[in-house]
């Protein structure tokens, strides 16, 4: 697959006129409380297809899970393919000194090298307080 979600929901919301925006901001509170409900339904569709073990229904709704997110991205005008970009560079730097992974009770942790993705800087955004 060489397409991004991206381009699907793009084209989603144009065919559909959903919420998009070019630039980052907020949105009305309206859609914003919508994509938080679609965003839920769809994680505990997750959580349900997980329990009755159908590996095509747990991939059905993992792809819902990001074409929601995708879409909600899309709505707050967010890149959410750099910002994802930006968040695999930091978790790259998730290695020991040897270079290896450091593995707590399942869950990488962060080594000397790790470096926190600056998702602000990715979005155009200043954050209060820093330096201008």
């Amino acid at each position: 697959m060489n397409d991004s979600p991206a381009r699907y929901l793009a084209e989603f919301h144009e065919v559909f006129d959903l919420t998009r925006q070019i630039t980052p901001g907020p949105i009305d509170t309206d859609i914003a409380e919508v994509r938080q409900r679609l965003l839920d339904e769809e994680t505990d569709e997750v959580a349900q297809a997980v329990q009755g073990g159908d590996l095509a229904e747990i991939a059905h709704e993992l792809a819902d899970v990001v074409y929601v997110a995708y879409g909600t991205a899309l709505a707050y005008g967010i890149d959410l393919d750099a910002v994802l970009a930006e968040v695999h560079r930091a978790n790259m730097g998730k290695l020991g000194p040897d270079g290896l992974p450091v593995v707590a009770n399942g869950k990488v942790q962060k080594g000397p090298q790790f470096r926190a993705a600056d998702v602000a800087a990715v979005l155009g955004l200043v954050r209060p307080g820093a330096d201008t």
